[in-house]
């Protein structure tokens, strides 16, 4: 593992697969609340493309489960609304969604003791659709500065800390 700051990158043998740990000070059922909650995933993306929850009626739910779709603005250059689907739950352990290109975003929540949860963020690209595409559109690396920029802000959230 190499370690920048309080985030600790999870070093593994995966060539479609990075991840980054963090520990927070707080509840697994407070921060798998926001992790659940997609009108509050702008809050904490550190990649600064997601823009926010896109208001649809068929999005009655507020709660993501299994199944789940959800509809996201973002923006990277240009504005657009992208569909993601949660691939993976585990309540107050592991969620995960992805969209159209199958490649996964995954927190795993590992709890050390009432107050305080290991939380894991992977982009994980072994389900992609084409994997090697996305390391020609250099996705592996914006991924892991994304994560290394996530998860303090998720930190902060969930300890009840402003956000700079």
């Amino acid at each position: 593992m190499n370690s920048g700051a309080s985030v600790t990158i999870v070093d593994n043998d995966e060539p479609y697969v990075r991840a980054a740990s963090i520990v927070i000070e707080a509840p697994a059922s407070v921060i798998f609340d926001l992790l659940a909650d997609p009108a509050r995933h702008c809050e904490f993306d550190g990649s600064g493309s997601v823009k926010g929850i896109q208001p649809l009626a068929q999005q009655a739910t507020s709660r993501l489960a299994l199944n789940e779709k959800f509809t996201m603005s973002m923006k990277r250059v240009v504005p657009y609304r992208i569909e993601n689907e949660v691939v993976e739950f585990e309540e107050g352990r592991r969620i995960a969604w992805c969209h159209m290109g199958k490649h996964r975003w995954r927190y795993e929540l590992e709890v050390v003791d009432a107050n305080t949860t290991i939380v894991t963020e992977t982009f994980d690209a072994r389900t992609a659709k084409i994997p090697a595409a996305l390391k020609f559109m250099n996705a592996y690396n914006m991924n892991l500065n994304s994560i290394l920029a996530t998860l303090p802000r998720l930190k902060a959230l969930a300890e009840g800390k402003t956000l700079n």
